[in-house]
């Protein structure tokens, strides 16, 4: 996904001369070549988060559409406050993209974890979040960001399912059971981990890879009385927006994703899913327990 990245940020420039690109060193290298041949476009400001969220506010205020890239816990975590102040108290937009969610790092450490990502932008105005699910998603949520003004946060990962499913961020089904069956939605790289941990389930599972906006008439037209939601950041973020999108009918909810306690463990992203529950095996144990 950040080679696509890398790839689609490339070509904007070239094409679009009022796409401009703030980096904090992260991908720098990458990128050289688009700096050498767009040096007023490409802004490398060195490890300072905060201030590349505002240069982005200062470059949308003159009616250029940045693109700002680092990892997630730096561009969001770090930088939150910018975030909030420089772009969404402005009323300006940007594209920011990350690496490195949740804990795609993690033998870096907690520095390079971030799983309350996405949930933090539920604090801010009017966001459009991406989780892509395959690098073949990256292009074209990147290049339809960059057509407009508003803010998007674009969510990359080193997770991927097999296949690519390109196209709205409205929920797709991609195995349906009877009516009235327990839905289960999956966002982004978690769609195959849930197809495996529901095989011989009634169960019918639906993907986005835009949870912001969620998809409510989505929701609302396939869910039965049982609702699991499974999200590869911090479990539960988007539990309030499905229960006010259901909040006339009655259901249960099942909120599967990234605990919230410091495990003060290095590991792998894979030792990282089995730990949270989020490989096939734990969540067929969640799933098969809430449905019992």
């Amino acid at each position: 996904m950040r080679d696509t990245f890398i790839e689609t940020t490339t070509t904007l420039l070239a094409e679009n001369p009022r796409t401009a690109v703030v980096l904090a060193d992260i991908s720098a290298n990458a990128l050289e070549p688009a700096a050498r041949r767009h040096p007023d476009r490409v802004l490398n400001v060195g490890i300072r988060e905060q201030l590349m969220i505002g240069v982005a506010g200062g470059l949308a205020l003159t009616g250029l559409r940045p693109i700002v890239h680092s990892y997630a816990t730096f561009v969001v975590d770090r930088a939150y406050e910018q975030i909030k102040l420089d772009l969404d108290h402005q009323g300006v937009g940007a594209v920011l993209v990350s690496v490195g969610a949740s804990y795609d790092g993690a033998e870096m450490g907690r520095t390079h974890m971030s799983p309350g990502d996405v949930r933090l932008f539920d604090t801010l105005t009017g966001w459009t979040v991406h989780v892509p699910g395959h690098r073949d998603e990256v292009e074209p949520l990147l290049r339809a960001a960059a057509d407009h003004d508003e803010p998007v946060y674009v969510r990359l990962s080193t997770a991927s399912n097999a296949t690519a499913l390109p196209g709205p961020g409205r929920l797709r089904v991609v195995r349906r059971a009877g009516v009235g069956a327990p839905l289960a939605v999956a966002v982004g790289p978690v769609l195959d981990a849930l197809l495996t941990a529901t095989e011989g389930l009634e169960v019918t599972v639906a993907y986005t890879h835009t949870p912001r906006p969620f998809d409510v008439a989505g929701l609302r037209a396939l869910a039965g009385r049982d609702v699991i939601l499974v999200e590869p950041y911090l479990a539960g973020t988007s539990s309030a927006v499905v229960a006010r999108g259901l909040s006339d009918v009655p259901h249960r909810l099942l909120a599967l994703g990234v605990g919230g306690s410091d495990l003060r463990r290095y590991g792998t992203p894979a030792d990282h899913d089995r730990w949270h529950g989020l490989d096939a095996a734990g969540l067929r144990r969640s799933i098969s327990a809430f449905l019992a």
